[in-house]
């Protein structure tokens, strides 16, 4: 529900704060007093594309701000998609800069024209004789069939409202499935391109056996293998040249020291050197028994040899092959190969699983789409007679209208339908889809006439009229001023008129009046007390001077 509405430096208007109430609010004046810049700011604040030459002054910027109750209108989840905060009285801005930029606000917090578009389109319907194309869209129509099912059924045991839900839960996870279906078939068909290729390179590496190997363990073992004439050569050189009796350096080094053992005793110095020449002996025996054992050790093992290098070349292929420089990550491409392997051949499996679990949603969701058509058959009957029986009050005493429901064979948000609208006002004229059946004021009453079926069966943003009465007779006009009543009982209405019948069915009436100031013109908007009320209505009815009758009968139409 629109509560107030600011307005700053738009077309006629230099500055105007306005509480809006709630019920049926009208709002008259003399032609080209402005009554259209109303709807213009408020096109602003639901996304429109400003337009620069509707700034009054260009030096200046332009600001159109206006509040919603939007308690009612289960909105929280778009705002929590576009990551703003709720708020049940939503402020809703847009700026237009002198430089020509636009910006808008949502409590505040900037947002793109196109967010302010999606909420702007779900607060507020402005209706007039030359904007009757929704009506033609099959989204509208299915809509309105969706409504009108949903009341009709919401105290039997499953209301069309709870199948619809449940229609589309199932359809959701039929999507996700038929998704996940189709990526599956991709990465079979790239698999099966790939398989043999994997399948030769994992053969190849768990063919070299790379499990626990250490390169540089094998690489210093190589080395060894390679060089087992110098190695024996040098370790049996120096166990010798430490060992060799009479000549060798223990024999030589023991002679040495058993004469420090003589003069030890004459000086520490002395007894230093002999222990020291002591440990030296001992270190040097040491040395010769390991050079020793290691000569024994060395052995000559040209099939080891062999072996070590033809595996040091295979780690060398297959770094170079893979781009890899260590045993780790071939370990580790040998184990992802593996996986790719396996899921080729699982693949297979999980399609069939997966073509059983969407054949099983199919299934159900066919039953779900014949069960909204069966509803929808069974209360279309209902929907043609109330709104053919609202569109004849309004004039059209011979119109005809129609629900048409075309099956078809893809699963649609509702299910199997599309549903069609087809209507006449003439007798004798076959009924035709609607952006082919009438004219601009016979739509126009016909979306009269559905809209207020809807304000009985959903909460409705709120609806402004704007002239859709043009070219209506009275009798005409006060049956369209009872049913816009009948509406603002269940949601907000603004109308702006020029017939006094209409215009005297308001809870509140504003009238817009331009009026010259210095050298300039402005448009402004006053709230009419009861007295003021009954002159405007006289005004409307007498088109000229107010005669005392004229007045009699504006206190009359407005009891």
């Amino acid at each position: 529900m629109l509560k107030e509405i600011h307005i700053q430096n738009y077309a006629l208007i230099d500055q105007l704060d306005l509480d809006i109430s709630n019920g049926l609010t009208m709002i008259t004046g003399e032609t080209g007093a402005g009554k259209s810049i109303i709807l213009g700011a408020l096109g602003l604040v639901t996304g429109k594309r400003a337009d620069l030459s509707a700034i009054r002054d260009t030096s200046a910027k332009c600001v159109v701000e206006a509040h919603f109750d939007i308690s009612r209108l289960n909105l929280k989840s778009f705002f929590e998609t576009e990551d703003l905060d709720y708020q049940e009285v939503t402020i809703i801005r847009r700026e237009i800069l002198p430089s020509g930029k636009s910006r808008s606000f949502i409590n505040d917090t900037p947002v793109t024209l196109n967010v302010v578009s999606s909420i702007g389109a779900q607060l507020i319907d402005i209706h007039s004789q030359h904007q009757t194309l929704q009506l033609a869209t099959d989204q509208f129509q299915m809509e309105t069939m969706n409504a009108f099912v949903n009341e009709q059924t919401k105290n039997e045991k499953r209301s069309g409202d709870e199948v619809l839900k449940s229609y589309r839960s199932e359809l959701k996870e039929y999507k996700s499935l038929i998704k996940q279906l189709g990526s599956l078939k991709e990465n079979q068909a790239a698999l099966s391109r790939e398989l043999d290729y994997n399948t030769f390179l994992l053969n190849e590496l768990e063919e070299a056996q790379i499990d626990g190997l250490n390169q540089e363990e094998l690489e210093q073992e190589n080395e060894q293998l390679s060089n087992v004439e110098q190695i024996t050569e040098a370790l049996g050189m120096l166990e010798h040249k430490i060992t060799t009796e009479d000549s060798g350096m223990l024999d030589e080094l023991r002679e040495v020291n058993t004469h420090l053992k003589a003069i030890k005793g004459f000086s520490p110095k002395y007894l230093e050197l002999n222990e020291r020449l002591t440990s030296v002996l001992v270190e040097l025996e040491d040395i010769a028994t390991e050079a020793e054992a290691l000569k024994d050790q060395v052995d000559v093992d040209p099939e080891r040899l062999e072996f070590i290098n033809v595996k040091l070349a295979l780690l060398d292929n297959l770094y170079r092959k893979h781009q890899l420089d260590n045993v780790e990550d071939l370990i580790k491409l040998r184990d992802d190969l593996a996986d790719k392997v396996l899921s080729s051949q699982n693949i297979d499996g999980k399609i069939k699983n997966m073509e059983t679990l969407v054949a099983s949603k199919t299934k159900a969701l066919d039953q779900l789409a014949t069960e909204l058509h069966e509803l929808r058959t069974k209360h279309k009957t209902d929907l043609e007679a109330q709104i053919a029986e609202t569109v004849r009050s309004l004039g059209m005493k011979d119109a005809q209208f129609e629900v048409r429901l075309l099956q078809v064979d893809t699963f649609t948000a509702n299910g199997k339908d599309i549903v069609e609208f087809a209507f006449t006002a003439n007798r004798g004229t076959p009924l035709l889809a609607l952006d082919k059946a009438a004219s601009g004021g016979e739509l126009s009453r016909l979306m009269l006439s559905i809209k207020a079926l809807l304000s009985r069966c959903k909460q409705m943003p709120t609806i402004i009229f704007d002239e859709i009465d043009t070219g209506v007779s009275g009798s005409i006009a006060e049956k369209m001023a009872i049913i816009m009543k009948q509406m603002a009982t269940a949601m907000q209405v603004i109308t702006i008129t020029h017939l006094p019948q209409i215009a005297s069915a308001g809870d509140d009436h504003l009238i817009v009046r331009k009026r010259n100031e210095g050298d300039r013109t402005v448009s402004v908007i006053e709230r009419l007390s009861e007295s003021a009320r009954v002159e405007e209505i006289a005004q409307m009815l007498s088109g000229g001077s107010i005669s005392d009758a004229a007045r009699e009968n504006a206190r009359i139409l407005l009891q």
